[in-house]
C-alpha cells in the first residue's frame, strides 16, 4: 500500500494533466450534443409552422373530361398573404386559353389572406375534349410567395405538365357517384310509397291457396306412386 501512494505522489502531476484532458473531451462533447439538440429542437420547430403550397391539375370523378385545380396546403403550418403569378412555359393559344379558363376563380388573382393546414380549394374547370391536343401540348406554371405565422418569406414555382394527362380514361363510374345516385333513387321510392303517389306490389297466399296447392301435390304423387307400380 505505501508504495502505491508513493507512486500516486510521484505521478500526480502525469494523472491531473491526464484528468484534465478527460474533462475537457468530455466537455467538448458535451457542448457539440448540446449544439446538435438545439439545432434540431429549432428545425422540429420550424417544420411544424411551415406551410407548403401544392397546386395539381386533376380530372373531376364524375367526368375524366372536365379538369380543374387543386391548391392545398399540405405543410403543418398555416401560409398567409399568398400571391399567385400564373404563366405559360409552353403553348399557342390552347395555352393561353387553358390558363384563362382555370384561373377564373377569384384567388388567383387577390391572392389569399390566410390558408391553413390541409385546407384546399378548387379553381374553376376547363373542358378538355375541347382543343384537346393544344391543351395537351402546354406547360403553365405558378410562381408563388407566401409567408409562415413566424415571419417567414417563401418563394417558389409550381409546373403544370398537361401531357401528364394523356391517355387519361375511366372505367364504370365512380363508387360514391354511384351510392349517392343509388341513394338519391332510393329516396325517391320511399317518397312515392309514402305520399300513395305509387303502391307496393304484394302476392298473398291465403288458406285457399294452401290447400289447393295440397291436392296438387297429392294428385302429382298419386300419379307417380300409380306409375312406379305399373
Amino acid at each position: 500500500m505505501t508504495e502505491f501512494l508513493d507512486y500516486l505522489n510521484k505521478n500526480s502531476g502525469a494523472f491531473t494533466v491526464i484528468f484534465t484532458a478527460v474533462v475537457t473531451i468530455a466537455t467538448a462533447v458535451y457542448a457539440v450534443l448540446t449544439y446538435i439538440l438545439v439545432k434540431e429542437t429549432r428545425l422540429m420547430r420550424q417544420v411544424q409552422t411551415e406551410p407548403k403550397i401544392e397546386i395539381m391539375a386533376r380530372p373531376m370523378e364524375i367526368a375524366v373530361n372536365i379538369l380543374r385545380l387543386h391548391v392545398k396546403n399540405i405543410g403543418l403550418g398555416p401560409a398567409i398573404n399568398i400571391k399567385f403569378s400564373p404563366k405559360i412555359l409552353a403553348g399557342s393559344d390552347g395555352a393561353k386559353n387553358l390558363l384563362e379558363e382555370l384561373t377564373k376563380t377569384n384567388f388567383f388573382n387577390s391572392g389569399l389572406a390566410y390558408f391553413g393546414p390541409n385546407q384546399e380549394l378548387v379553381s374553376s374547370y376547363t373542358q378538355m375534349t375541347h382543343n384537346h391536343e393544344e391543351k395537351l401540348a402546354s406547360i403553365i406554371a405558378f410562381d408563388l410567395r407566401y409567408e409562415s405565422v413566424t415571419g417567414k418569406k417563401y418563394k417558389e414555382t409550381i409546373v403544370i405538365d398537361m401531357s401528364e394527362h394523356k391517355g387519361a380514361y375511366q372505367l364504370g363510374k365512380p363508387h360514391l357517384y354511384s351510392i349517392a345516385h343509388s341513394l338519391e333513387k332510393l329516396q325517391g321510392d320511399i317518397h312515392n310509397i309514402t305520399t300513395g303517389f305509387k303502391k307496393i306490389n304484394t302476392n298473398v297466399f291465403t288458406a285457399e291457396d294452401r290447400q289447393q296447392e295440397e291436392a296438387e301435390f297429392k294428385k302429382l304423387y298419386e300419379e307417380l306412386k300409380n306409375d312406379s307400380n305399373a
